[in-house]
């Protein structure tokens, strides 16, 4: 089935056991229990061991967590999934599985979302982890620092935030092959619509449910997509951790991601007619897009995306801004939504200044090319018109 299809039925209508009534619920139900009784307790044993498929304890798996798991790792075409409580919860479970038993060096790109860089430098490096940062858009640095640093995981983004760049993801896939390192990849930005890291060699892909695979802003959450090699590890740290998604919020993700294939491709339709919009406009600097023919990495985007999809994502630079002047272009949109996330059914405009990179100093952002004069645009499925209205009056606000 396309991807489209698998959305909508991927996980669901499981079929009861042979000896039960025929009975099955058209959607997955909320599971709330915590435990689960057998009438035979080697049958419970036997679960508990991984012999038999079945439940035993929801910090172990839970049957609507299982169906969001069955839905995503269809989707992204992995071994299998996890359902997590967040999408830093997500990453960071699948880095610390990336490095089981790998050496405890870090390679990440410079540009990745705010607090996955405090992740990785708050967290990991005091915990005796060596983090090492390269420029992602340069192959050859890239290789150089596999070579010198020899990393366990290497962390990436599909389409950086919040510049948009997208890496030679396939290519640095085969170096961390050769170099025996796990590539780990955030591919909320692209979705499985666009992109499947896996496809192209990644060992783990990363998503926050939270963004477009919801897509309605009321769910907080994360998955984690693993290979073959890496979903048992997965498994068994999650187990011990219990950084899990409660039943509820798995309900609620798997409705969204049943309908995110159209959503996106709306939004990915619409956010091209902003950007081209956006880069005439004379109170705008500079636009940051990937259809954009002059995209630095076009030649990536072009072997990489699926083709005419380019992700909803705008940023750009506006003109002769500092702080106060995108304050007030902010405070003068009437319908956009000037709230910290993305991918919702709503446009949403973030100031990484003081969301997204706000940990970062502002002399580390200049280096990375965000200036104060950037926003970030989450383009929604409202008629592009009234999108573009809006902006339009903001920006002469």
């Amino acid at each position: 089935m396309k991807l489209h299809s698998r959305a909508v039925h991927a996980g669901d209508r499981k079929r009861p056991p042979q000896d039960a009534p025929t009975w099955v619920p058209v959607t997955t139900p909320i599971h709330t229990a915590t435990s689960f009784i057998y009438s035979d307790l080697d049958e419970l044993d036997r679960v508990f061991g991984n012999e038999l498929p079945g439940q035993s304890y929801s910090r172990y798996s839970n049957p609507t967590n299982d169906a969001l798991e069955e839905l995503v790792n269809d989707l992204e075409g992995g071994a299998g999934a996890l359902a997590c409580s967040s999408g830093m919860a997500a990453l960071h479970m699948a880095v610390n599985t990336a490095l089981i038993d790998r050496q405890r060096v870090i390679l990440a790109a410079k540009l990745l979302y705010g607090a996955t860089l405090g992740m990785l430098t708050k967290v990991f490096e005091p915990a005796g982890v060596e983090v090492v940062f390269a420029d992602f858009g340069d192959e050859n640095a890239v290789r150089a620092a596999i070579a010198e640093h020899k990393p366990g995981a290497i962390v990436m983004e599909t389409i950086a935030n919040p510049l948009l760049q997208v890496p030679a993801l396939d290519r640095i896939a085969a170096m961390a092959r050769e170099a025996g390192a796990a590539l780990i990849v955030d591919n909320t930005f692209a979705t499985p619509l666009i992109v499947r890291p896996l496809d192209h060699g990644a060992a783990i892909s990363v998503h926050s449910l939270t963004k477009y695979l919801s897509g309605h802003g009321d769910v907080l959450g994360g998955v984690v997509v693993a290979d073959s090699d890496h979903i048992e590890p997965l498994r068994n740290l999650s187990r011990t951790v219990g950084m899990i998604l409660g039943p509820f919020e798995s309900y609620l993700a798997m409705r969204g991601v049943k309908t995110f294939p159209l959503r996106m491709e709306r939004q990915c339709a619409s956010a091209c007619r902003v950007a081209s919009w956006l880069s005439t406009h004379p109170a705008v600097e500079r636009v940051y897009f990937p259809a954009d023919a002059k995209h630095p990495d076009a030649a990536n985007i072009k072997r990489i995306f699926a083709p005419g999809l380019y992700g909803a994502m705008v940023s750009f630079d506006v003109k002769d801004a500092g702080r106060p002047e995108v304050y007030r272009l902010m405070n003068a949109l009437k319908m956009v939504v000037p709230a910290t996330s993305l991918g919702d059914v709503h446009s949403m405009m973030l100031y990484p200044a003081i969301a997204s990179h706000r940990e970062l100093s502002p002399k580390h952002r200049e280096r990375l090319g965000i200036r104060d004069s950037l926003v970030r645009l989450s383009v929604g499925i409202e008629a592009p018109e009234d999108i573009i209205a809006d902006l339009d009056q903001a920006l002469r606000a």
